[in-house]
């Protein structure tokens, strides 16, 4: 413990994640299914971006973002996991105040990066389907990049001005988070400081960097529909929507699970409910995002039976 410089209060230079702690005999069977789920997910997205690096079928605008989304997830998973299992296997619920703030850092800019991936890869799908005549010239390798790289770069540089000012903020007790990550809201609570600044910055970069993509996503996806809505055949409309079903999923239970946990009053009975939702965007939709794009996408699966067929060429030259 430290005093704060001009504070009366004592600075606090340790949160305690409570997590799942209220359940000590489920603690094993947590961290077993835990890391079954984070060797699955990372196993996973490696595959999709191992498939779309390798295979020349695969390199496509949608493609590209994808592997991007999976370089995401795999990052996303290894902020939060990897403490998690070491919580449960150890029961050492502490993380540095320091700690606390980097992990948030990084838990925002890839939440980030992933509401613009997500809100790119629906612009890709509305200009394939609506505007096709023009989708080879819009979307050139070129621009793909500038579009990835702006989606990184920008992520960054929000979430850095944002990190500057909750580093500039004194906390001083209780210091119990009742979350398995260090989430904004919860942490920020625990703060002796003036929060108002903090507390504006974030509503502005939400409204900019998480908003602003989610209604770019519904946007295109309002057109997207109202165009296959359009198409005469029924084989047709079929062919068009499985194009961009995987990814209507995806977009789905990532916004929809989000919103919950952000609008849900996180008070009293209603925390552990929130808790739940917070598992299901921050764990279980990098898990089940590569299943899904590779059980319904015909193009990953065909990209799959190619690299198996190769290695079992490879193996049989051998």
């Amino acid at each position: 413990m430290e005093k704060a410089e001009g504070e009366n209060e004592t600075s606090i230079t340790e949160f305690i994640l409570l997590g799942f702690g209220n359940l000590p005999a489920l603690q094993i069977l947590f961290f077993l299914l835990f890391l079954v789920i984070y060797i699955v997910t990372m196993t996973a997205n490696m595959l999709i971006v191992a498939l779309v690096v390798a295979d020349q079928h695969l390199h496509t605008p949608m493609y590209f973002f994808l592997g991007n989304l999976s370089c995401v997830e795999i990052c996303y998973t290894s902020t939060i996991l990897p403490r998690m299992l070491a919580n449960f296997l150890t029961g050492d619920k502490t993380i540095s105040v320091t700690g606390c703030i980097v992990q948030f850092y990084w838990f925002g800019v890839l939440v980030t990066v992933e509401c613009y991936l997500l809100a790119l890869m629906s612009y890709d799908r509305y200009l394939a389907i609506c505007k096709p005549l023009h989708y080879a010239a819009l979307m050139n390798g070129r621009f793909c990049m500038q579009l990835a790289a702006g989606s990184w770069l920008s992520s960054f540089i929000v979430l850095t001005i944002l990190i500057c000012l909750v580093s500039q903020l004194v906390f001083c007790g209780p210091n119990e988070i009742d979350h398995f990550f260090c989430d904004f809201t919860p942490m920020i609570k625990l703060s002796c400081s003036d929060t108002n600044m903090v507390t504006l910055a974030t509503l502005i970069f939400s409204s900019v960097d998480i908003v602003s993509p989610f209604i770019l996503t519904l946007t295109s996806y309002v057109y997207i529909i109202s165009t296959i809505l359009r198409i005469p055949s029924a084989t047709g409309r079929q062919k068009a929507f499985s194009t961009c079903s995987s990814h209507l999923i995806v977009v789905t239970v990532f916004y929809g699970t989000l919103m919950i946990v952000y609008i849900l009053p996180n008070t009293g009975s209603l925390r552990a409910l929130n808790k739940i939702f917070s598992i299901l965007y921050t764990v279980l939709t990098p898990l089940i995002n590569p299943l899904i794009y590779s059980l319904r996408n015909k193009d990953v699966k065909e990209a799959l039976r190619r690299a198996l067929r190769k290695g079992k060429v490879f193996r049989q030259g051998d």
